[in-house]
């Protein structure tokens, strides 16, 4: 008998490991929650809330060339678009021209002054979620919330959300970072579905010798943006970030913002069985981080421009998850040591 018990003790203790590891990793994906601003109960913004008009001025006065990068895309008719998803692609059309115009005699003018006067006017429709643009902190919750423990039963009306709405985001101003995967390992392009994980961004980092600061923007190139005019290229199975390094971002860095050059920020398919967007749930719900997608960063990673002034404005659009944005980049002096 005691012979069988040693026995039986050699199996049980490996499989208590295994189920107690099992068990772990269950709870541990099961209990993601929305995280309460230390902002306060009324905060809309999350880690925005990190910058002041005396870190905006520090950083504005480092600012050592005139020569200015534009980090956003264009906007055209057959861009990348979210179509497959039942979100209306980019639309275009004129409604005035010097040819004619939707509405006979516009303004009563009379058509000499309608011949003379040459008129051009258009429209567009699309999706929130295209160009470069920065996602709200309401675009994604978790268990019915959204950051800071808001509800849709209070604050999700008809026409949006009531919180955390692409309004509220304020200009941007920072010091921005960039961080290069494909050169760091020597290619021009991330692989299809590569996982940049925090050795990759530790890497980087070391190898441009920069430092991240608390308070930083952080945007990473994948290289991805270099299909931006062939849409079904960019959209095919693109690189993207993993959970390991934003945590490392965010909890050890203590950056501010994040972006990338990819259509949406995490790569797919999903790392974890239980949530589709596990990077979304834990920036936007979980830790109040906002991040920019579809950025362009071609030219910034051409001239090795690694420490920059990030300047940045959204459009303020009422109770939305996401607004167009168009960042500039000013290249800075050296301030890892400052």
């Amino acid at each position: 008998m005691k012979l069988f018990q040693n026995r039986l003790s050699r199996f049980a203790f490996p499989i208590l490991i295994i189920t107690i590891i099992f068990t772990t990793s269950i709870i541990a994906q099961s209990k993601d929650e929305v995280g309460k601003s230390p902002w306060g109960p009324d905060d809309e913004i999350g880690t925005l809330n990190m910058m002041n008009e005396s870190s905006q001025l520090s950083i504005l006065s480092k600012i050592s060339s005139g020569k200015v990068y534009d980090l956003s895309v264009e906007y055209f008719v057959g861009m990348p678009s979210f179509h497959s998803l039942g979100d209306p692609s980019y639309q275009y059309w004129l409604t005035h021209t010097p040819h004619g115009t939707v509405v006979d005699n516009p303004n009563n003018l009379g058509e000499s002054m309608n011949k003379k006067v040459s008129y051009t006017g258009d429209a567009i429709s699309m999706y929130t979620h295209m160009g470069t643009h920065i996602d709200a902190l309401n675009h994604f919750g978790l268990n019915g919330k959204i950051w800071n423990g808001f509800t849709p039963e209070k604050y999700l009306g008809d026409k949006g959300w009531k919180k955390t709405g692409a309004e509220t985001i304020p200009p941007i101003i920072a010091r921005g970072v960039l961080i290069d995967i494909p050169a760091y390992k020597n290619a021009t392009a991330l692989e299809k579905n590569y996982r940049i994980n925090s050795d990759d961004l530790k890497g980087a980092l070391k190898k441009q010798n920069v430092s991240l600061k608390e308070g930083d923007v952080v945007v990473i190139r994948t290289g991805q943006a270099a299909y931006y005019e062939n849409a079904d290229k960019y959209l095919d199975n693109y690189p993207g970030i993993n959970l390991d390094a934003v945590k490392w971002l965010v909890e050890e860095k203590k950056i501010m913002l994040l972006g990338a050059d990819n259509l949406s920020f995490e790569a797919f398919p999903p790392e974890r069985e239980d949530n589709w967007v596990p990077v979304h749930t834990y920036l936007l719900a979980e830790k109040g981080v906002m991040f920019i997608e579809q950025m362009y960063l071609e030219e910034l990673a051409k001239d090795k421009v690694y420490e920059f002034a990030f300047i940045s404005a959204s459009l303020k659009l009422r109770g939305a998850s996401a607004a167009p944005m168009r960042p500039l980049a000013f290249p800075i002096g050296n301030i890892i040591n400052n």
